[in-house]
C-alpha cells in the first residue's frame, strides 16, 4: 500500500484549477495574448475611419467644425450682442442704421440714465429676490417629494405619484382664478390678511410643480440601491439618508431643476403682474412694459442726447404713427393726426411721407 504525496505548490494547483483560473497541467496561470494592431470598430458616419486617417480630410473637417461651432455661438449670442450694442448708441442711430456699428460714436450716458431714472436697479434686484426664493421653494418641494416617492415609498406612494401626475393635465389658465382669490384671502389666517404684495404669493405657487416632482423621482429611481441599504444598514435615518447619500449623487439632476426654476421665475409675467400691483415690488419682467409705455423710446434703448442730429422735423426711418422721439421733456406730444385736405402741419412739424396716396397726414410735434 502506497500512499501519494502532495506538495503544497501541487495543492494551491489544484485548488486553482477549481476556480478556473490556471492551466492544470501547468501550476502558471494562463496568459491571454493580447492583440496587435489597432482594434476594428464598427463605426457609421458620413466620413469613415479610413477616411479620417488622411490629413487633408482631417483638415477640411476641422475646418467645418469650427465653422459650425462659430456660426452657432453668433446665433445664439446675436441678440444679445445687439441689445449691448443698442444699448450704447444713440436712439436716432438705431433707427436709420439698426446694423451700423455706432455710426456717431457711443454714448455711455445711456446706462447711467436707465439705471438712475427708471430705476432699473431696483427693479432689477426684486427679480433676482424672486428668482431665488423661488428656486430655494422648488427644490425643497422637488427633492422632499421625489425622495418620498423614489425611496422612502409609503403605502399609498403609488396613488401619490398619479395623483401628482394627473396634475400635469390641468391647464395652467384655469387656475388662476382659485390660486388669485387663496392668494387674497388665505385659509387658516383671517379675513384681514392678504399676501398680496407679498413674495411668498410668487415662491409658493412656483414651488407646487409636478414636473420637476416627477424628473427627480425619475432620478432617484436609478440610484444604486446597494449604497442606499447599506447607509441604512449602518444606522442612517431617513433626514442622513437624504441629506448625506442621496444629495450628493444628485447633483446633475438638482443642476437642471434649477435651471428650470431661475428661467421660470425670471421670465413669468402674468402671475406677478396680479399679485403684485405695487410697482416697487414688480421685476423687470412685470415693469419694462409699464415703463416703456411711460417713457421715450431713448430711455428703454438706454437713452440717448442726440438731439443736435434731428432738431425738428421728421426722423429718417421711422415709420408713419411712431411717436416722436427725443430727450427729457422734448417729446411732450406724440403723434397728431390730420385729414387729408386740411390745415398745413402745426409750428414746428413736417409731415411724415405716406408714398404719395391719399390718406391720413401724420406729424411729429413738440420737438
Amino acid at each position: 500500500m502506497t500512499t501519494e504525496t502532495t506538495t503544497p505548490a501541487a495543492q494551491r494547483a489544484a485548488t486553482a484549477a477549481l476556480a478556473g483560473g490556471v492551466d492544470t497541467r501547468r501550476s502558471r496561470p494562463l496568459r491571454w495574448r493580447k492583440r496587435r494592431g489597432p482594434m476594428i470598430e464598427d463605426s457609421r458616419g458620413i466620413v469613415s475611419d479610413a477616411d479620417l486617417r488622411q490629413p487633408r480630410v482631417r483638415r477640411g473637417m476641422r475646418v467645418v467644425h469650427v465653422f459650425l461651432s462659430v456660426t452657432l455661438v453668433l446665433a445664439g449670442l446675436g441678440p444679445l450682442l445687439w441689445l449691448a450694442k443698442a444699448a450704447v448708441t444713440p436712439t436716432q442711430d438705431t433707427l436709420r442704421e439698426p446694423f451700423a456699428l455706432w455710426p456717431n460714436g457711443i454714448d455711455w450716458a445711456n446706462l447711467s440714465t436707465a439705471w438712475n431714472d427708471i430705476h432699473i436697479d431696483q427693479y432689477f434686484f426684486n427679480t433676482v429676490v424672486i428668482a431665488l426664493g423661488a428656486w430655494v421653494f422648488q427644490m425643497l418641494v422637488a427633492t422632499t417629494g421625489a425622495y418620498t416617492l423614489s425611496i422612502l415609498k409609503p403605502r399609498y406612494h403609488r396613488v401619490l405619484g398619479s395623483l401628482v401626475l394627473a396634475t400635469l393635465f390641468i391647464p395652467s389658465v384655469v387656475l388662476l382664478v382659485p390660486l388669485y382669490l387663496t392668494v387674497v384671502s388665505p385659509p387658516f389666517l383671517g379675513r384681514d390678511y392678504s399676501l398680496l404684495n407679498n413674495y411668498l404669493a410668487v415662491w409658493l405657487p412656483m414651488a407646487a410643480n409636478a414636473f420637476n416632482i416627477l424628473l427627480v423621482k425619475r432620478f432617484f429611481d436609478n440610484l444604486p440601491r446597494e449604497v442606499i441599504e447599506a447607509a441604512q444598514t449602518d444606522g442612517a435615518g431617513p433626514f442622513r439618508l437624504f441629506w448625506s447619500i442621496v444629495l450628493p449623487m444628485s447633483k446633475p439632476i438638482l443642476g437642471v431643476v434649477s435651471v428650470f426654476a431661475v428661467i421660470a421665475a425670471w421670465r413669468d409675467f402674468l402671475w406677478p403682474l396680479l399679485v403684485l400691483p405695487d410697482p416697487a415690488v414688480q421685476p423687470l419682467s412685470v415693469r419694462l412694459p409699464a415703463v416703456q409705455s411711460q417713457t421715450e423710446a431713448r430711455c428703454v434703448l438706454g437713452g440717448a442726447r442726440d438731439r443736435d442730429h434731428h432738431p425738428r422735423g421728421h426722423v429718417p426711418g421711422v415709420p408713419a404713427g411712431v411717436p416722436a422721439l427725443g430727450g427729457p421733456g422734448r417729446c411732450r406730444q406724440g403723434v397728431t393726426r390730420l385729414p387729408s385736405h386740411g390745415a398745413g402741419p402745426a409750428h414746428g412739424a413736417a409731415p411724415v411721407p405716406t408714398g404719395g396716396k391719399a390718406q391720413p397726414r401724420v406729424f411729429f410735434t413738440g420737438w
